[in-house]
């Protein structure tokens, strides 16, 4: 009987991701702000019986009912999240916060199938992340003058990215984090949120051609640490298109997108960690036993995962180095499937696509600037790895690493904030009329 619960829950977890997916794309049929109260009721009920089915899977496989004991402790999270942001902040938007709670679900569940201490370490981490970020839209309701202060943005940045370039230590060939009390940070993860922020002070009233060129110097100050520290991020992607959203000039577009590729190449002919990325990246399989083995690892997993996945636990998603970091999609697809890897993807692109909602809607340009930046960088971490050669792929809220989540958290609740405000002026405006 155990066998017959554990090989059609695979199915069942597949056809139910389905529907929720099928439920995220189903609320743009109407205007941004409008409810949908059924469907996001229907939402939780398809989180919660993915979970359920999840943890069940895992508890009946290995035999080991701290799996269970670790579900009750989740289920409690996401329940108590979606209500207390909800009766907090009444005019959330709830289709961003029951996405950011299914990929935090399973992120949960499928890094405690691959290290259940590290399980247990992300929970504290988010949960930490949730109370920080209870009180961003608080302060975006509350404080006026984020506008005022577009420099103080940049020096902080430049800092913190001096500060690990100082004081970092080597991962993987870039000098990315430091460790303080044994806990390790990423600032380079932090500086996003300070870097779209000075984007949009710079830019959301002026936008000549001076003004450009000087942000353009400021980012570049950014960029070439960011380079001496070997962390070849994202930041440069969203300046390019923050740029373009503020002055909607394709010349900018383009020197932009000509800039990144020169970049790129002078990147390759500087860094031998680079070159070995971008050679795995070309044909992993020629390099099948060294510079190409966590890719082809990671290839073989989504394969052997088929469309509906060997089952968790089923699997063999260790063989691919730091999994739970780099290349999680590769284990979810092994063990749950691709149609439910799909639909993962889909999830996220259903969260962008509501930030760019929410972003046209905005009369504010600051604010505007701030959601499609968050946006951009959302979506070109999600697809990193499809356009690039990097080593994997940190999935927002589902990937194993505290600064990912907590920045990703913080900028998701920063989108909320500034969605409560477009509510709110539009309130206001429906009761002068």
């Amino acid at each position: 009987m155990q066998e017959y619960v554990i090989e059609l829950s695979k199915y069942f977890i597949a056809f139910f991701m389905v529907l929720y997916t099928a439920s995220c794309f189903y609320t743009f049929r109407y205007p941004v702000g409008e409810k949908h109260r059924g469907v996001f009721i229907l939402q939780d009920l398809l989180m919660f019986l993915v979970q359920v089915l999840c943890f069940l899977n895992l508890s009946l496989v290995s035999g080991d009912f701290q799996y269970l004991f670790f579900f009750a402790f989740i289920l409690i999270f996401l329940f108590a999240t979606i209500t207390m942001v909800s009766l907090i902040y009444e005019n959330i938007n709830r289709l961003l916060l029951n996405n950011m709670c299914m990929l935090l679900g399973i992120g949960l569940c499928i890094v405690s199938r691959l290290s259940f201490d590290k399980a247990i370490r992300q929970y504290v981490i988010v949960l930490v992340s949730l109370i920080f970020s209870l009180l961003v839209p608080y302060l975006l309701g509350k404080i006026h003058f984020f506008k005022k202060i577009t420099w103080l943005y940049a020096t902080l940045g430049i800092a913190l990215l001096s500060t690990v370039l100082i004081l970092g230590e080597v991962t993987h060939g870039s000098k990315i984090s430091f460790s303080l009390g044994g806990i390790t940070f990423q600032p380079s993860e932090f500086v996003k949120i300070l870097f779209l922020f000075f984007l949009a002070g710079a830019l959301w009233e002026n936008v000549s051609f001076q003004r450009v060129v000087l942000t353009a110097i400021i980012a570049g100050a950014h960029v070439v640490i960011l380079v001496v520290s070997k962390d070849l991020g994202s930041a440069f992607v969203g300046f390019v298109f923050v740029v373009f959203a503020a002055t909607r000039n394709y010349l900018y577009l383009l020197a932009g997108l000509v800039g990144g590729g020169a970049a790129s190449y002078l990147a390759y002919q500087l860094f031998d960690h680079v070159r070995v990325r971008v050679l795995a990246w070309q044909d992993p399989w020629k390099y099948i036993d060294n510079k190409g083995y966590q890719i082809t690892q990671s290839l073989f997993a989504i394969g052997s995962g088929s469309w509906f996945g060997m089952g968790l636990l089923k699997g063999n998603p260790t063989a691919i180095p730091y999994v739970e970091a780099d290349f999680i999609f590769s284990s979810i697809c092994e063990e749950l499937g691709v149609i439910f890897g799909i639909c993962l993807i889909l999830i996220c692109v259903s969260s962008f696509l509501e930030m760019m909602r929410v972003a046209v809607c905005i009369h504010d340009r600051f604010y505007q600037l701030i959601v499609y930046g968050i946006g951009i960088m959302y979506i070109f971490q999600i697809f990193l790895t499809k356009f690039i050669p990097l080593t994997g792929v940190t999935l927002p809220f589902i990937s194993y690493g505290g600064s990912s989540v907590m920045t990703t958290m913080i900028m998701f609740f920063i989108i909320q904030g500034i969605y409560i405000r477009l509510q709110k002026e539009g309130e206001r405006r429906g009761g002068r009329k």
